[in-house]
């Protein structure tokens, strides 16, 4: 257990630098740090991104969309460098007043929508196109669940035991332990969920798959914060299962290309702006 000496004072001020991995984009205000606009392309759907796990839920979701057919759901996905702080843009801003990525405008309608939080911009394409939601009251709930599941889970696994397993200047044995139960608490919730049904909402494929699975399905894949081992991510067999299945998905391939700009250069596609760009 640490021994550190710190005790919080009476009332915190921003006096020194927090450090670690994110330290750059750390900050106690809200609102624009510089003035410039978002570029806008040819289609109605404008997405402002990048490809992290609540990124990706949205590409993936728009490519689904194209694969069913719903050629409206043609979209343009702009680079949004969170490290360089791009979302700290008065453009940005202005769409997303959280200064989080990623955010949608919609501009097929006069006013444009502005939609931000991923979890409602897959609810709002979801109902926008009639797909990925079920439209039954039991099953539409069971998918709501599901997805405000996610968003109220997903900081405890991120902000939680990613901060301070994988991005933390320092490994403290206190949080690491504490959030680390929660992580696999979760896992533990979803592989029981998927133990009785192929997905989350039950028989058929919807938001909230793309919503959990962007974050855990990639969590136990081990392609989020290389913890697969150090959580027995192997244990959890259905979660794998459904998974690897979803992982196949060709919407789902592509979607993981867009706003990419690390890893293997073939899957990197830092903005899209037609179907071509992903050939």
């Amino acid at each position: 257990m640490s021994n550190s000496p710190y005790v919080p004072p009476k009332v915190w001020t921003n006096t020194a630098p927090s450090g670690g991995h994110f330290a750059s984009i750390n900050r106690p205000i809200a609102g624009p740090t510089h003035d410039k606009e978002l570029p806008v392309g040819k289609h109605p759907l404008q997405l402002y991104s990048l490809a992290t796990p609540n990124g990706v839920k949205v590409t993936i979701l728009l490519e689904e969309l194209l694969a069913l057919g719903h050629s409206a759901a043609e979209y343009d996905a702009w680079l949004i460098r969170i490290g360089e702080g791009d979302q700290f843009s008065s453009g940005f801003v202005a769409v997303n007043p959280n200064s989080k990525i990623p955010a949608l405008l919609d501009r097929s309608v006069d006013p444009a929508i502005r939609v931000f939080e991923s979890g409602s911009i897959l609810l709002y394409l979801a109902e926008k196109f009639g797909a990925f939601i079920p439209t039954d009251l039991a099953g539409r709930t069971e998918t709501l669940n599901w997805l405000f599941w996610q968003m109220g889970a997903a900081p405890y696994l991120g902000g939680g035991f990613g901060h301070f397993y994988a991005y933390a200047p320092e490994k403290l044995e206190y949080p690491i332990n504490r959030f680390t139960m929660e992580a696999k608490r979760q896992l533990d919730v979803l592989d029981r969920r998927l133990a009785e049904s192929p997905y989350l909402a039950g028989e058929t494929y919807t938001i909230a798959d793309i919503a959990v699975w962007s974050w855990y399905g990639q969590l136990v894949r081990n392609n989020v914060y290389s913890a697969a081992e150090f959580l027995s991510a192997h244990e959890y067999t259905h979660l794998q299962r459904w998974a690897e299945e979803i992982a196949k998905r060709p919407a789902v391939i592509r979607g993981l290309r867009v706003n990419r700009t690390w890893g293997d250069e073939a899957n990197q596609v830092p903005e899209r702006h037609q179907a071509s760009d992903l050939d």
